[in-house]
């Protein structure tokens, strides 16, 4: 079985994702853009980051990862996303009846405050390669060093706000913004 959705330039995008959530209309994204750039830049982050690749990772239920390593600067840039979109979540779209019982405390913790699994301490950087059943997924996990030869090293240069699609893939670009630009 196809990892689901297959990544594609035209509208499954490979990224990383600072934070996500559903939104209320108050959320301006090129103003929201221009808070965390700024951020980012004031971190010292400049023109690109380059982030390690860790190794593929299994996720329950089915998810695979690529994950990345979680420098102090990618840390900051995430506080600074969940500080500049914080008071625009839709908090009464969160799903309260998501099984979360995998999830670590923190995750928990995280998806409870944010309706995101993935900030501070559970803040885990990926790339998400996509979702399948669980016995397809670990068995590629296994064999993920056998099947494919990995990049060392991913480069990022800009920051974007995107429409989620299926599993959280980046569907569509709304607006992007060089990372690190003053």
């Amino acid at each position: 079985m196809r990892l689901q959705p297959p990544l594609h330039p035209d509208g499954n995008l490979p990224h990383v994702t600072l934070f996500q959530g559903p939104f209320e209309d108050t959320l301006d994204p090129a103003e929201a853009l221009e808070l965390i750039g700024t951020a980012a830049a004031e971190s010292g982050l400049h023109g690109e980051v380059s982030l390690s690749t860790t190794g593929v990772v299994y996720q329950p239920t089915g998810w695979l990862f690529l994950a990345l390593e979680r420098p102090p600067l990618l840390e900051a840039l995430q506080e600074a996303a969940v500080a500049a979109l914080d008071r625009h979540l839709d908090r009464a779209s969160f799903d309260g009846d998501k099984d979360v019982s995998r999830f670590t405390d923190a995750e928990r913790a995280s998806y409870e405050r944010y309706g995101y699994r993935y900030t501070g301490e559970a803040y885990a950087p990926h790339v998400t390669l996509g979702r399948t059943e669980e016995e397809t997924a670990l068995e590629l996990v296994r064999t993920a060093r056998d099947r494919v030869d990995l990049p060392k090293k991913w480069v990022f240069d800009r920051l974007s706000f995107y429409v989620m699609g299926e599993h959280g893939a980046h569907a569509e670009t709304l607006l992007e913004r060089p990372l690190g630009r003053t």
